[in-house]
């Protein structure tokens, strides 16, 4: 019965960061940030609320079927291997920034981590799809606005936290 509340939760996880995709794409950051292709990353709340109460393992399964389905529904295979990229690097970066929590950063430090790894993965899977090097130069670009959108990410997912602190999500 543990597996399939887990199973259950990770799959719900999964449809609400797809959800979140979706509207994310409804209203682009383009017309107020003056950097093209800058999202808020909205779908990272799912990831980091993911690590933050399930395992590793659990928030990984998300991230992957989150841009599978994504991408299914939206996107192309750049776009597959883009999200793929930083989803993953994210989820790296956060899980080993949640381990150093409390020490020498809070859930908003694990969050613009999480936003800046998320960018440096979508560069290398641009400099491997494009095969140049060239398009690095748009990377300080993007990580100056990890920063702000990372903290609101961060924001974000301490509220839900806070609001589902009494539930049980142990799997």
């Amino acid at each position: 019965m543990k597996n399939a509340k887990r199973l259950t939760l990770c799959g719900m996880l999964a449809a609400v960061a797809v959800v979140l995709s979706l509207v994310e794409r409804m209203f682009p950051l383009d017309a107020i940030v003056p950097v093209p292709g800058v999202k808020l990353g909205l779908a990272n709340v799912v990831t980091l609320f993911a690590l933050t109460r399930l395992s590793a393992r659990d928030a990984f399964a998300i991230v992957v079927t989150r841009v599978a389905i994504s991408s299914l529904l939206m996107g192309s295979v750049s776009a597959f291997l883009f999200s793929l990229f930083g989803g993953l690097l994210s989820l790296i970066v956060m899980g080993i920034l949640l381990k150093a929590e409390g020490r020498f950063c809070s859930l908003f430090g694990v969050s613009v981590g999480g936003a800046a790894a998320h960018n440096i993965g979508q560069m290398a899977a641009a400099v491997i799809w494009l095969k140049n090097w060239a398009v690095i130069a748009y990377l300080p670009f993007l990580l100056v606005m990890s920063v702000p959108l990372g903290l609101v990410t961060g924001l974000t997912c301490s509220v839900v936290l806070h609001h589902l602190k009494k539930i049980d999500f142990g799997a």
